[in-house]
């Protein structure tokens, strides 16, 4: 009888779908998104898929460099975006150590190098040897995608040895959609551009593009072609043996990431709606997948566990009854807020491009001739003239000591130029901010209903993410420092319109019936008693305007606004601690002149 039970038990083990349930510790699938549209479908892919059968995917949207970090310290266990050969020198330190382990290459026929559209293919530009007889039309950049990104490295690496003669170029880092929306402009304006291409992606089928040809190889063997592998964490394949077969047995093509994507940037679908519709169509693909592969509990194959939930999946996995029925029924019925405000976009787009061109051209020209006037004097002496400037306006020897070693240090460490765009594009928002500003604040103090109107709008500025506002400035203005300029000025702007406000409505009672008794019109009345009673007030909304405006450098940089964020940005991306420190600290050190120099002077006599 023994002998029969324990017979039974074997079999049953034997039976295919009955496997041991994955440790506990298995449960949670920790992925690295590195915010591509290529990487972020793959994953979405393979989360909807562990969602189907018990387990609880989690991603983290990380940068390569700290990926890889994240995957040494065992605080991710899935990268499903490791192109070669591109991230070789990512990879290799990790993989030497044995703290990151190759599964597999998910995908192969990839390619990853820089390109330019059609028009400018037809001009004669077919290669990298090219792009610098182009320097002029192309005026002078090369457009890439996140600081950081190893295409981006590989393309400052060759400015910096100046292969090709591009040692005079500069590249313009952003983001994916950044560097988008720019190629989109150049087409429609018939500008030749170069940029960083890849397939799979939309891009290749929406834009008519051509792929340089790279006697060097800078970006791979055969000009660019990549694979991308599938990597985890040391020990991850042992401990969660289910999980590994499906890893293992899981593979994508050209068409299946492009047909994602393409829902993803294009329909305007969020990745995981748009890789459940793929699975739902594809059952053949992700049932080869799943072949050896149980529910994470080892109660019944992976494959008619997911086929079951992608039948009643509509946001939580396996919910029922009236509660996930309502929270369903939202789920379908769903605003559409956002495609609203993106018609208005397209619609602004499509309508007023010229009126957007005009206007980036002029602000993006002012800045630019301003900075350059700034950059055209020796920075030692412009470092003197901003002390003996703060002198003369406070005069405070120690004020004007401070910001001479601070402003020698920044010079020293490399980070002049950057200094004084950061300077400009403050300088040019806070000016804006006070023409537009000052006059609501005090049209608002002497019209109550309105404040009553702008209350709301300014809070909402005030609140909404910062990094909304760069979306529909890109894509209105493209990249460059004018998004990053008018994104700061609507950030900025509550400031002085709420402190002049303040200010103008606290002016005491007495003071205005005494301008009036001496019979002051309305005009002098705001000139000479409620403007000079309310102008520390107004000062620190200035002051205020100023910092906010300072605060936005490092986001701005991701619209390739340039200045301090960006080394700030790429070190982020790439773990670069002595970078990330040197640029902070420049940030710093402006912050802290800005803050005492615009500061009211202190009465003759005061503390200096």
């Amino acid at each position: 009888m023994r002998i029969a039970v324990l017979l039974a038990f074997a079999l049953a083990c034997l039976a295919p779908g009955a496997r041991a349930a994955e440790p506990e510790s298995c449960k949670q699938v920790r992925f690295a998104d590195v915010g591509w549209t290529d990487i972020t479908a793959t994953t979405a892919i393979t989360a909807r898929i562990l969602e189907g059968i018990g387990y609880a995917p989690h991603i983290e949207v990380l940068s390569v460099p700290v990926t890889y970090i994240s995957l040494k310290n065992k605080d991710i266990d899935v990268f499903l975006g490791n192109w070669m050969p591109t991230m070789e020198a990512d990879r290799k330190p990790y993989l030497d150590s044995g703290a990151v382990e190759i599964v597999r290459p998910n995908l192969t026929g990839a390619r990853y190098t820089l390109a330019v559209s059609e028009q400018t293919w037809d001009e004669g530009l077919h290669s990298f040897a090219d792009i610098a007889k182009f320097r002029d039309q192309l005026k002078g950049k090369i457009y890439g995608i996140e600081p950081g990104n190893d295409g981006n490295r590989v393309v400052l690496g060759m400015i910096k040895d100046d292969k090709y003669g591009l040692g005079t170029f500069d590249l313009v880092e952003s983001s994916e959609q950044g560097m988008l929306a720019e190629l989109e402009r150049s087409i429609r304006r018939h500008e030749p551009i170069v940029f960083l291409g890849w397939e799979p992606h939309p891009m290749n089928t929406k834009y008519k593009m051509k792929y340089l040809d790279d006697p060097e190889n800078n970006f791979g063997p055969d000009n660019g072609s990549a694979s991308v592998f599938t990597n985890v964490r040391a020990g991850y394949m042992g401990e969660c043996p289910n999980m590994g077969r499906l890893l293992k047995n899981e593979g994508f093509t050209l068409a299946i990431e492009d047909e994602v994507m393409g829902a993803i940037l294009f329909e305007g679908t969020e990745a995981p709606k748009a890789a459940e519709n793929w699975l739902k169509a594809n059952p053949a693909v992700w049932k080869a997948w799943l072949d050896g592969v149980t529910t994470f509990d080892g109660q019944q194959p992976a494959a008619d566990a997911l086929q079951k939930s992608l039948g009643v999946h509509s946001g939580d996995a396996g919910g029922s009854g009236p509660i996930h029925a309502l929270n369903d029924w939202f789920a379908d019925h769903k605003l559409p807020l956002g495609t609203w405000l993106k018609g208005g976009v397209d619609f602004a787009t499509a309508n007023g491009q010229g009126f957007f061109d005009f206007v980036s051209t002029v602000l993006g020209a002012s800045i630019a001739d301003f900075t350059a006037f700034l950059l055209w004097f020796p920075a030692p002496f412009l470092i003197l003239v901003f002390a003996a400037g703060a002198y003369a306006l406070h005069r405070s020897l120690r004020l004007s000591l401070f910001i001479l070693a601070s402003l020698l240090l920044v010079l020293d460490l490399g980070y002049w130029n950057a200094t004084i765009e950061t300077l400009s594009l403050v300088f040019c928002a806070t000016v804006t901010c006070i023409v537009i500003g000052v006059p609501i604040g005090i049209a608002s103090a002497h019209h109550a209903w309105l404040y009553h109107v702008l209350r709301p709008i300014l809070d909402l500025m005030q609140t909404i993410p910062t990094f909304v506002y760069l979306i529909p400035t890109l894509v209105l203005f493209h990249l460059g420092v004018v998004p990053g300029l008018i994104s700061t000025v609507i950030f900025s702007i509550p400031a002085p319109i709420r402190l002049t406000h303040l200010g103008i409505t606290s002016v005491p009672l007495q003071l205005r019936e005494a301008g009036l008794a001496f019979g002051a019109t309305k005009r002098q009345l705001l000139w000479k008693v409620e403007l000079p009673a309310a102008a520390p007030t107004i000062m620190a909304g200035i002051t205020q305007c100023i910092m906010l405006s300072l605060s936005m450098v490092v986001i701005a940089a991701l619209v390739g606004a340039g200045g301090l964020g960006e080394p700030v940005v790429r070190a982020l991306n790439s773990v670069n601690v002595a970078v990330g420190f040197e640029a902070g600290l420049a940030i710093v050190v402006l912050a802290i002149i800005l803050d005492r120099v615009c500061k009211r002077p202190e009465p003759r006599g005061g503390k200096a």
